[in-house]
């Protein structure tokens, strides 16, 4: 009797790149047959989606939202990037935002800088009512590659040459992704998945598939893994599951990075959707309630300093003005923030001499001229698991 091949698995095509034969693989289209199975999956499932549902429900009741999505975004760019490579922190990019040399090359923190720069422009689409597709994925790209890296590497147009993932060379790649004449017809093929009414794939499901199909076709030339993980997060805002952009899985990734991959891989050479299905519900899991307490703790902080500057009498409105500029700006200097608050330059001064003495914020730079302040706690809170190893 025939053997009959798993239909969960793709199959190659030789194809000769960098004058090499190599083995390029091509994904079956979505959703797997046989279908996935939930059973086995639903317990958690039902975790992930409660943890969510805390977190989505948390934005709803917040104060100030749109504090915590500019501190997510922000810790997002760092984690995703990093992930590719950077070396970037979050202190660098602040400090890249207030017109500050940041502490890494300037390529590094550019790529971050664009990667909030698309995730900014992708949300403000969907919410203009644009449904998420592949002209919209393109949009997103020739942001993300628009500065520094990359810049070369048509922005916003899909391959239309062999890439590999891991090796100084085609023919020791770790992964060969599709050749490119099958790139539009795959993403044309995702696109449909991403729109199709399927009651028997629940979001977190879908997303889950989407994101492992996405990274294998790998349809850019750069910028392949951040657009897949923003995906993750896109999808769940466009159908109604976030009502902001507060889940990023980045750091997960980044923590399980080895696991991350292997998990990719037996997708491709086993068909192994349920292991990965497993992996990415737990870090939906963890995500969301990591980011649940986070919020919690800075909302905490802020109320407490807020409380200790109420205080102080007289001088309070002025030094609440500066607390509340240090929460979108956590690393500041005297002349921009004596611009962003309206204030004189040397009221400004005079303020943060309070939040000083406070030990509130402190200074950064050891200078006399041109100082920098930062909010040391808060930023604690968001630097945490983005902290990059020291330099040689």
């Amino acid at each position: 009797m025939k053997h009959q091949q798993n239909p969960r698995l793709g199959r190659y095509s030789v194809t000769t790149t960098s004058g090499e034969r190599v083995r390029a693989f091509i994904p079956p289209p979505l959703p797997p047959i046989p279908a996935v199975a939930l059973e086995p999956l639903q317990t958690l499932l039902e975790q992930a989606n409660q943890a969510l549902g805390r977190l989505d429900g948390l934005a709803s009741v917040l104060p100030d939202l749109e504090l915590l999505i500019y501190a997510y975004v922000r810790k997002e760019a760092v984690l995703s990037s990093q992930i590719e490579g950077t070396q970037s922190s979050l202190s660098d990019l602040l400090l890249f935002e207030s017109d500050e040399a940041p502490g890494v090359p300037i390529e590094d923190v550019r790529e971050v800088s664009s990667y909030v720069a698309a995730l900014n422009h992708g949300l403000r689409r969907l919410r203009e009512g644009f449904p998420l597709s592949l002209r919209l994925l393109r949009e997103i790209h020739h942001v993300l590659l628009s500065h520094g890296r990359g810049s070369e590497k048509q922005p916003g147009e899909f391959r239309t040459s062999q890439n590999w993932i891991g090796g100084a060379r085609p023919g020791n790649a770790a992964f060969v992704p599709p050749p490119p004449g099958f790139v539009p017809d795959l993403m044309g093929q995702l696109e449909l998945f991403l729109h199709a009414d399927r009651p028997e794939a629940p979001l977190l499901i879908k997303a889950a598939l989407a994101h492992v199909q996405f990274e294998t076709i790998h349809p850019f030339l750069d910028g392949n893994g951040r657009l897949g993980r923003l995906l993750i997060t896109f999808l769940l805002c466009a159908q109604g599951a976030l009502q902001e952009p507060i889940l990023y899985l980045s750091l997960y990734f980044k923590t399980h990075r080895q696991a991350y991959y292997n998990h990719l891989t037996r997708v491709r050479s086993h068909g192994d959707w349920e292991a990965w299905l497993l992996f990415f519900l737990e870090g939906v899991k963890q995500t969301s309630a990591q980011s649940v307490a986070a919020a919690r703790r800075i909302l905490t902080l802020l109320d407490k300093d807020r409380k200790r500057i109420e205080e102080l009498g007289r001088p309070a409105g002025s030094v609440l003005r500066v607390h509340l500029y240090a929460q979108t700006h956590p690393i500041f200097s005297l002349a921009a923030l004596s611009k962003g608050i309206g204030t004189s330059f040397p009221t400004a001064a005079a303020a943060v001499e309070h939040l000083q003495s406070l030990h509130i914020v402190r200074e950064i730079t050891g200078r006399q001229r041109d100082r920098r302040f930062a909010y040391n706690s808060y930023l604690q809170i968001l630097n945490e698991g983005t902290e990059t190893p020291p330099r040689a």
